[in-house]
Parts: C-alpha cells; sequence; structure tokens
C-alpha cells in the first residue's frame, strides 16, 4: 500500500497542526473582513464547512493508514465544539442567494437542523472518547456513525 506522508504513524500530529492552522487564517480572515466590511455569512460558513470536511477527511485518512489513532483525540473535539455553533452560521436573512447550498428547510425547519448538528456533535464527542482510548475499532465505528450523521443533514439541509 502507498503512503501518503502526512498519514504515516507519528505524523497525524503535524496535520492536525496543520489543520489548526488553516482554520485559524481563516477565522483571522474573516474578523479582518468583519472590522471592513462585515462578514459575508455565506462565505463564511462555506469555509467553515469545508475545514469541517477536511479535517474529517483527515480523521479518515489516518485511520485508513493504520496510523495512531490517539492523535485524533483532537480533531475529533474540535469537530465536535463546532457542531454546535452550526446553527449559528446560518441566521435569518441568509438563504437566498445562488451561491449557497443550504435548502429553505435550514430556515423553516431551525429546531430539526439544530437538532441534526447536535447528533453530529454526539458522534464526534463519542469519536474524540473512542480515539483517546487508543481503540481503533472503535474509532471506525464512530467514523461511520460521524459520515451517517453527516449525511442525514446533507438529505435535508443541502441542495445537491
Amino acid at each position: 500500500m502507498n503512503s501518503v506522508p502526512w498519514m504515516e504513524q507519528g505524523k497525524g500530529n503535524s496535520m492536525t497542526k496543520k489543520l489548526a492552522l488553516a482554520a485559524a487564517m481563516v477565522l483571522a480572515a474573516a474578523g479582518m473582513a468583519n472590522a471592513q466590511s462585515g462578514p459575508n455569512t455565506i462565505e463564511v460558513r462555506q469555509v467553515a464547512m469545508a475545514l469541517l470536511g477536511a479535517n474529517f477527511a483527515g480523521i479518515r485518512g489516518v485511520v485508513a493508514a493504520k496510523g495512531e489513532v490517539k492523535t485524533l483525540e483532537n480533531p475529533a473535539k474540535a469537530m465536535a465544539r463546532f457542531a454546535g455553533i452550526v446553527p449559528s452560521l446560518f441566521p435569518a436573512g441568509t438563504a437566498a442567494g445562488n451561491n449557497t447550498k443550504a435548502t429553505a428547510e435550514v430556515f423553516s425547519d431551525a429546531a430539526g437542523f439544530k437538532t441534526a448538528a447536535m447528533a453530529l456533535g454526539t458522534a464526534a464527542t463519542a469519536l474524540a472518547e473512542a480515539a483517546k482510548a487508543g481503540d481503533a475499532d472503535a474509532v471506525a465505528a464512530q467514523i461511520k456513525a460521524v459520515g451517517d450523521s453527516c449525511g442525514n443533514c446533507h438529505k435535508t439541509y443541502r441542495a445537491k
């Protein structure tokens, strides 16, 4: 099996640092935009969701490469924390626009959308706990649970 350098055992921490740095740069850029002209809410949430997806892809990559699962605790915790703020990234008035994939249901069914975000948080928290324990089998099972919660949310709240 060909290995990807950042996925090699012992390198997972480096990927975590790179993802954290990328997230910090995005947040800093959003803060500068806010100071100058206000944030573009749709763009901020799209970047945040892209970072969430990249973080999850990194986690899956470490597991696929049979890397050290303990290194996945913090990225999984970050996913759980992010899930808690997802609903706040969809304030009223940001449904319109041709550059958003949010469906009308995000806004008309805010309670359901919040429940879906909480399901992601619960699954990501369990993933973090499995990673902390170093249980590769439990991590693999929780990756499926996290992926399922993402997919379930996308079925209703994200346009194809």
